[in-house]
């Protein structure tokens, strides 16, 4: 089964790491505002991350801080394209699909309980 998490992580400044289990590694989202159901969170893709992750909290190497599990759970990949990706997501806090698009120059990311808003 495919899993997911995120972590708050403290360095450089607070936000929250999105990881969805993609094969051998995590891909990668850095979301600057805590998720909510229903809200837009500006987001920027980040690096493959360690399957280790998923499962982890405490230092992070190299001194960058330290990350805490904010959410965990199963997922499913619904769609993987190169200005959206769309993930159905079955957390402990978060519960429904999650849509992150290009918008412009930049990254969103939405989190709806019901259908999903383009």
């Amino acid at each position: 089964m495919t899993r997911f998490v995120i972590l708050a992580h403290d360095w450089p400044v607070p936000h929250w790491d999105f990881l969805v289990e993609a094969g051998g590694a995590l891909r990668a989202w850095r979301l600057l505002a805590e998720p909510a159901v229903d809200a837009d969170v500006s987001a920027e893709p980040n690096g493959d991350h360690r399957l280790a992750y998923l499962d982890y909290e405490g230092p992070v190497s190299g001194g960058r801080g330290a990350v805490s599990r904010w959410d965990a759970g199963t997922c499913a990949w619904l769609d993987d394209e190169a200005d959206r990706v769309a993930i159905q997501l079955a957390g402990a806090k978060l519960a429904g699909r999650a849509i992150l698009r290009r918008a412009g120059g930049t990254w969103v990311f939405r989190v709806s309980a019901g259908p999903a808003a383009e």
